[in-house]
């Protein structure tokens, strides 16, 4: 059974790591795992992606409603919209390896003319463990000490070596086998669905300017992320948090929806693009219905 350690400083929140400006305005980021002490289980930015290269120690990785054992070499990818927890094993020795972290608009540059859609950086009903032999792990290690290298140069051109690098890693991916499921223990099953529901509806927020994808805004959004049965998913969102699953969606796009009129100078109508409003007529019967006012009533007085 897996002991979870106490976490350390995640991965993305260390000002030492991130952010690191690219001259393809994306950004990337490439450490051993003790540089990062081994922080790659959180995420405190939604546009963080990452590619792990373990050597050496054990661990278990909750991946949504799916569970590895990751005991030996393996290539593991983590999808910035799909919740995730990584728990080393203790007693199984010093965590070993490397982690690249990077942002889509990094990934989109390195990998041109891809349908990323359905590759294994965003597949949520993919696997995202890759097993390897002696000879891909030698081979992969060396691409990760080349990337270590090239990250920590002085080199005009480093971001367009490292985009080269993470496209040759996504590649290499589609090749290997992945790793197969084992069915996730949890003492409570509604708990922890809800715990990934509730967590996958916090990370599409604050909206921004900069930030920009469509949000999951129905149950069945939510689900098909999950890769459960949307019965599933609102059955135990109610059973555990006596409210509907509806409900915590429109709490959470209301209270955005009002942090947005009173601290941004944003338009209605830019307001209700952002939040995935079709029209803003739209947005205006949600936010009336929610609140019992009017945007931009609301935005008079806030």
């Amino acid at each position: 059974m897996a002991t979870a350690m106490t976490s350390p400083l995640p991965l993305a929140a260390r000002s030492d790591i991130f952010p690191l400006p690219s001259s393809g305005g994306g950004e990337v980021t490439v450490l051993t795992m003790q540089e990062a002490e081994c922080g790659m289980g959180h995420y405190d930015r939604r546009d963080v992606f990452k590619c792990v290269l373990v050597l050496h120690g054990a661990n278990e990785l909750h991946y949504a409603t799916r569970s590895y054992r990751i005991d030996r070499p393996a290539l593991v990818f983590t999808n910035r919209l799909v919740p995730f927890s990584w728990e080393p094993v203790v007693g199984m020795g010093e965590q070993e390896g490397y982690i690249c972290a990077f942002t889509e608009p990094f990934l989109h540059s390195a990998m041109r003319g891809v349908g990323l859609k359905e590759s294994v950086l965003y597949r949520v009903d993919g696997n995202p463990v890759y097993y390897l032999d002696e000879e891909q792990q030698r081979y992969l290690s060396e691409v990760f000490a080349r990337m270590r290298r090239d990250f920590d140069s002085d080199y005009e051109h480093k971001d367009d070596l490292l985009r080269n690098q993470l496209s040759l890693l996504v590649h290499e991916a589609a090749r290997l086998q992945p790793a197969s499921p084992y069915p996730s223990v949890a003492t409570n099953a509604a708990e922890r669905v809800t715990n990934l529901f509730m967590s996958l509806l916090d990370i599409q927020f604050p909206v921004t300017r900069e930030y920009h994808e469509p949000l999951l805004k129905n149950a069945q959004d939510f689900a098909d992320r999950l890769a459960i049965h949307v019965n599933s998913l609102n059955r135990s969102v109610k059973e555990v948090t006596g409210k509907p699953t509806t409900a915590h969606i429109a709490e959470r796009l209301t209270n955005e929806a009002k942090l947005l009129l009173h601290h941004t100078d944003w338009s209605v109508g830019d307001i209700a693009d952002r939040l995935g409003f079709e029209y803003a007529t739209y947005f205006h019967r949600f936010f009336k219905q929610h609140t019992g006012t009017t945007p931009l009533a609301y935005r008079q007085v806030a």
